[in-house]
């Protein structure tokens, strides 16, 4: 067991009986959910904001979590989605001259749980040896806590495998999507290109930046719900539609979206997906997903290109995983983990239908992979032309 000096305010119990306590901020209360490790040294806020962390507690292997503070222009989504963080250090008063607010406060508004004065490393070693386990993360500023009940409640949760949470984080009603990528003094960029592509996205807990990214690239962006039918998609006469990012497990997601994206390779319309959307179109045209044990969490993982040799250092948010052994015929894998060698990209031969596991947007990471986007502007654009 591992403690703060102060007395604890916040205690963290594994499914197997290991007990963390240390300082609570945030909200306060009690959450289960998957823990898994971070290992970005940018972008807590952007981390806790993105969908495809719903029913998951975060803890960072960097220590300086919380010093440049929040502003709304870095959120992902509306409200964090990410159940919680664990941090090594409470967090400090932001210094940045972009914050309007600081982690704690944020925190505490948005209904977050978080906690500090925690030995990351032994949680990270934890993790990586066990896998990603099951949690019960709680605050209270008494440090009154029922840790026999809390570690029964994490042991009794069933986790994400069979889980559809997209249907939960996804969008209500379709929507317009304006604005490009973030650029100095700190607005972003509107719609360039006089003729737009006419994209529709499934939202399946997509990241703003995401959506950012294909406007830059000349997209007029439709966003539709995770539910949305074959014939929602094609009543938009779209130029190209996009599968999203998102959480929980493919296959259940896959029950209602794998029938929409076959039926939408029936047609001819370009086909981009990331993370999630990587995922189930690999379920729509016949391959396997898989859990993964840890998963793949960070800002700095390299990826290589199978058909150039080209390392690519990559943005990754994913704990399922696509099984390249049962990748049929006329499906080919385009990229592969150089961590694992687990797949991170599969293309159609001959088509302009195409997805990658990790985040070529970024937000936040490199963006060695951007130009992914400019493939897809690009495959409308034959489209076009024809």
């Amino acid at each position: 067991m591992t403690a703060s000096p102060a007395k604890p305010t916040a205690c963290l119990a594994l499914a197997d009986g290991t007990i963390f306590m240390g300082q609570g901020f945030g909200a306060t209360g009690e959450v289960v959910a998957e823990l898994v490790f971070n290992t970005a040294m940018t972008g807590y806020q952007e981390i806790m904001t993105d969908p495809s962390y719903a029913s998951q507690i975060v803890t960072f292997t960097f220590p300086h979590i919380g010093n440049t503070g929040v502003t709304e222009q870095d959120d992902e989504a509306a409200d964090p989605v990410a159940s919680g963080i664990v941090v090594k250090w409470d967090p400090t008063e932001p210094s940045n001259w972009r914050a309007t607010s600081d982690l704690q406060d944020w925190m505490r508004r948005r209904g977050r749980i978080g906690m500090g004065g925690v030995d990351s490393r032994r949680l990270t070693r934890a993790i990586r040896q066990q896998g990603s386990p099951h949690v019960v993360l709680a605050h209270d500023p008494d440090g009154k806590f029922d840790i026999e009940a809390m570690i029964a409640r994490a042991r009794d949760w069933k986790g994400l495998v069979g889980l559809d949470l997209a249907r939960e984080v996804t969008t209500r009603q379709s929507y317009h999507w304006e604005g490009g990528l973030w650029s100095w003094p700190g607005e972003f960029a509107p719609q360039s290109e006089p003729q737009p592509f006419k994209v529709v996205a499934l939202d399946y807990g997509a990241k703003r930046n995401i959506l950012r990214s294909l406007v830059s690239v000349g997209a007029d962006v439709t966003v539709l719900p995770a539910t949305a039918t074959a014939e929602d998609v094609l009543a938009h006469a779209p130029e190209g539609v996009f599968l999203s990012n998102g959480p929980g497990d493919p296959e259940a997601t896959g029950e209602y979206a794998v029938p929409m994206i076959k039926a939408l390779l029936e047609s001819d319309v370009p086909i981009f997906g990331i993370c999630l959307g990587h995922q189930m179109l690999a379920l729509a045209l016949g391959a396997k997903t898989v859990k993964m044990g840890h998963g793949h969490h960070g800002a700095n993982h390299p990826v290589r290109d199978i058909d150039s040799g080209k390392v690519e250092i990559t943005s990754m948010n994913h704990g399922f995983a696509v099984d390249a052994q049962t990748l049929p015929e006329g499906v080919r894998e385009t990229h592969i983990s150089l961590f694992d060698g687990s797949n991170c990209g599969i293309e159609i031969a001959g088509r302009p239908v195409f997805s990658v596991q990790y985040h070529p947007e970024a937000a936040p990471g490199p963006q060695d992979s951007a130009y992914l986007f400019e493939r897809f502007a690009d495959s409308m654009r034959a489209r076009r032309s024809v």
